[in-house]
């Protein structure tokens, strides 16, 4: 896309620099035409008027419009040349401007979806998170009903043990309790 700006715009100045040339051209077959028919005109009063001396003026007139003829067909030819290049440019810029259209929509969709991307993203996450995070609550409810358990079963267990061997486990006071030392260990 960044390239078919700048080529655009060339076929653009050329199209007008055949167009210009083209003015030019179209100005200077009206020109030659006029003097072609002053000439042409000329000699036509010339002739009826001219003495028989006079020949080599009206050979010298014919000359002349030969050339302008001659002239005149390769301008028409230029011409037509020219106008075959500016059509064919008006097709490749009609073209080029179509494609500038149809990347600049394309461009544009583009834009939109990179920008709808992020919140997608987070929805397609959070729906792939929601059975993770119902997994992780059911784990830790039961984990919390097991540990409940396991301390309710430890504390019959215990309170049983205390029962079975019917024994008293001294109590002591807190300064009469002293505790060995190993030295400088």
């Amino acid at each position: 896309m960044v390239t078919d700006t700048p080529r655009l715009q060339e076929f653009q100045a050329e199209v007008v620099r055949l167009q210009e040339e083209l003015q030019m051209r179209d100005q200077l077959v009206q020109q030659l035409s006029q003097e072609l028919f002053r000439l042409v005109k000329g000699n036509v009063n010339t002739t009826a008027a001219a003495v028989p001396s006079q020949h080599e003026p009206s050979e010298r007139h014919l000359d002349e419009m030969r050339a302008l003829r001659e002239q005149l067909h390769g301008i028409e030819e230029q011409v037509t040349f020219y106008q075959g290049q500016i059509e064919d440019r008006t097709v490749e810029v009609r073209d080029l401007k179509q494609s500038v259209e149809e990347l600049t929509e394309r461009s544009r969709m583009l834009e939109q979806v990179v920008q709808e991307l992020p919140k997608i993203y987070r929805q397609k996450f959070a729906e792939r998170m929601a059975p993770v995070k119902e997994k992780v609550a059911m784990i830790q409810r039961e984990n919390r009903q097991l540990h409940a358990e396991l301390q309710s079963v430890s504390y019959r267990l215990a309170v049983k043990n205390r029962r079975a061997s019917d024994l008293d486990l001294p109590s002591f006071a807190r300064g009469d309790l002293s505790l060995p030392s190993f030295g400088n260990a």
